[in-house]
């Protein structure tokens, strides 16, 4: 039987109170790094596409807009596997959900590796689309779960650290596995292009990741909803250090009986038929999205060869972006929980507004038409640190900030519906811009794109500093007295406006 260790941690001395503590934040930081793997095959399967969008183009005869669909496809698969993998962890558990993840991303990456036709390619594509959106939503969800208050916002920053990894691993593979054949386009091993081979590595990560989805520990939350408290409890005193494991299950238990019954209608509300929390975390994730940063990810290759860089040079250039992406993502990590999310928020979207007003300049500037087009000096150079100032800011800021709040800002009740449809929504507007930025480049051009982006950026600042409170340091069970304020407010604030 489990028993309480308050009392008794109180009675021991300060260095071993300190080692016990220091075991059990390895444990929990073990456990997240296991979880965030998702992440990093998150990244990895929505990024490779990068160094193969030309050959797929090639090789299969594809317009702009053929072109865009087949790489946006998948974030279809994505929004689909968003929507239903709340409700599937609900029911078979959040490990389980895991290698339904894991298994998806295997299957996706040997059939795209060997497709012959465009419906395969599109087929294999939607397949690993679920894959990444399951592991967008389960990842999350679990380490805020899992991870205690105190450090839960840079616990749950590990997963865009492992989404930053996993783009950067993939971007990197491709650079190397092109270099090795000459070019993206030509045999490397076993009869295979390179662009092939460069989604068939997705199956090592993708393996890793089932491996440690078996270690890891279920969700206690979800151990409680199934009437399993005293391995919940186990798991809080044990991974967590939770000092009174069974008050703690108490509580779970009391916001589970809540949740159990959730579905879509529970999210309604008064503003626009939607509880306000829920468009808040829907704007959040269309604003992460309408900036523009998987137009980098997902095209940058491309697009700096389609301003005069070589294809060589092309790749470099996106695997340094890359790699800035990893290491800033250290800074919202380090900072989260000590400066807040909304702050992080607001300071982002003024280094993404600045980056992108660059490079919107800059690309107005291109001259040539179709295959010779260039950016004359100093314009080049500009684009390129506008670009990577806006995945500076991005990286630090949005990018993990936003996954962070929609972990944890919705009440205990409608954390596991709103998260899922804020998480499709977030998968549909990358779907909207992925699709539409190559025939637009085309149509538009680069300068007018990015000008938008550097105008949603500036939304984007202005939306969090009227629309979106602080939810550092607060328990999960606290966020429902926050909803109930805000409800409270808004309610009041409408009975005004009908007075006046």
């Amino acid at each position: 039987m489990l028993h309480h260790t308050g009392d008794r941690g109180q009675v021991m001395a300060d260095p071993q109170q300190r080692e016990i503590a220091e075991q059990h934040t390895a444990k929990v930081i073990g456990v997240t790094v296991a979880a965030a793997v998702g992440g990093f095959l998150f990244g990895f399967d929505s990024s490779v596409v990068n160094g193969a969008v030309d050959s797929i183009e090639s090789n299969f005869g594809l317009g702009k807009l053929m072109t865009g669909f087949a790489v946006a496809i998948a974030l279809l698969g994505c929004a689909l596997g968003a929507w239903f993998a709340g409700r599937l962890a609900d029911v078979w558990g959040r490990k389980r959900v895991m290698l339904l993840g894991s298994a998806l991303f295997i299957i996706s990456a040997i059939g795209t590796a060997y497709t012959q036709t465009i419906p395969d390619l599109l087929l294999w594509r939607v397949l690993g689309g679920i894959g990444i959106g399951i592991a967008s939503v389960i990842a999350p969800a679990y380490i805020s779960e899992i991870a205690p208050a105190r450090y839960r916002g840079a616990l749950a920053s590990m997963q865009q650290l492992a989404i930053t990894t996993g783009i950067f691993a993939a971007l990197l593979s491709d650079a190397v596995l092109a270099n090795s054949a000459g070019s993206a386009a030509n045999t490397l091993w076993w009869g295979l292009e390179a662009w092939r081979w460069m989604f068939l590595v997705g199956v090592v990560p993708a393996i890793v990741y089932g491996v440690l989805a078996l270690l890891i520990p279920e969700s206690p939350r979800y151990l409680v909803g199934r009437n399993r408290d005293e391995e919940a409890a186990r798991i809080l005193q044990t991974v967590t250090g939770e000092s009174d494991p069974l008050d703690r299950v108490k509580e779970i238990k009391l916001t589970v009986k809540r949740e159990s019954k959730t579905s879509i209608k529970d999210i309604a509300g008064p503003s626009f038929g939607l509880h306000p929390l829920v468009w808040v975390g829907i704007w959040l994730a269309v604003f992460q999205q309408f900036v523009g940063i998987n137009a980098i990810f997902y095209y940058s290759t491309t697009l700096w060869q389609s301003v005069g860089f070589s294809e060589s040079d092309s790749f470099k250039t996106s695997v340094i972006t890359a790699v800035i992406n990893v290491g800033m993502t250290f800074v919202a990590i380090l900072f989260v929980d000590r400066i807040g999310r909304r702050k992080l928020l607001l300071a982002g979207s003024v280094g993404m507004f600045i980056g992108l007003l660059m490079a919107s300049v800059a690309f107005t500037q291109q001259i040539g038409e179709g295959e010779n087009v260039s950016l004359p000096d100093p314009w080049g150079v500009i684009a390129l640190i506008g670009a990577n100032l806006f995945v500076v800011a991005f990286a630090a800021t949005w990018g993990p900030v936003m996954w962070v709040m929609l972990g944890e800002m919705f009440p205990n009740r409608i954390r596991g519906v709103a998260l899922g449809v804020c998480t499709a929504v977030n998968w549909l507007a990358n779907f909207t811009i992925s699709m539409l930025f190559p025939p637009m480049t085309d149509s538009v051009g680069l300068g007018i794109i990015y000008g938008f982006f550097a105008f949603c950026a500036a939304a984007s600042f202005v939306y969090v500093f009227k629309k979106v409170e602080e939810t550092k340091g607060l328990e999960l069970e606290d966020m429902d007295s926050v909803a109930e304020s805000r409800l409270s407010r808004l309610a009041t604030a409408r009975g005004t406006h009908d007075k006046a």
